[in-house]
């Protein structure tokens, strides 16, 4: 299974909203320069974040971005599935198949999808932003500042 490029820019952006600096307020602008994505794109993906209150934005001219939730209670497996959207790999409907109904193929394969969940549910997003990652982050917002 390969994530798609919604789900890894959400992923940065919390990873990126995890480390406040100082104070300092992240800005679509930034998180776009930084990460060398289409603003567009990125309000898309920011206002998804928003809608599932992972994150908090604050609009007009001293407005930002900051996480919403707790990183030690962010669940990798409940970010993939809420942004990938996925709850099942393959459709027997669309186009129709031959088998539909006589084959274990979906079944297993849904099975197998609920249990990566699982296990990526035993990590948060605090597991993903070791110290290498939030020394990272933090320079990423240092270097934006100057």
């Amino acid at each position: 299974m390969q994530i798609t490029k919604f789900t890894d820019l959400g992923l940065r952006v919390l990873m990126y909203l995890s480390q406040e600096v100082d104070g300092q307020v992240v800005t679509i602008q930034e998180i776009a320069q930084q990460f060398n994505v289409p603003r567009n794109h990125l309000i898309k993906v920011v206002t998804r974040l928003n809608k599932l209150n992972w994150i908090s934005t604050t609009r007009g001219r001293t407005g930002g971005l900051k996480l919403g939730a707790n990183a030690n209670q962010l669940k990798l497996g409940n970010i993939l599935k809420e942004l990938e959207n996925k709850t099942s790999l393959i459709n027997c409907n669309d186009p129709p198949c031959a088998l539909n109904g006589r084959c274990n193929l979906k079944e297993i394969l849904d099975h197998g999808l609920n249990k990566f969940y699982e296990e990526m549910n035993k990590y948060t997003l605090q597991s993903i932003v070791d110290k290498k990652t939030q020394l990272a982050v933090i320079e990423l917002h240092q270097r934006y500042a100057i």
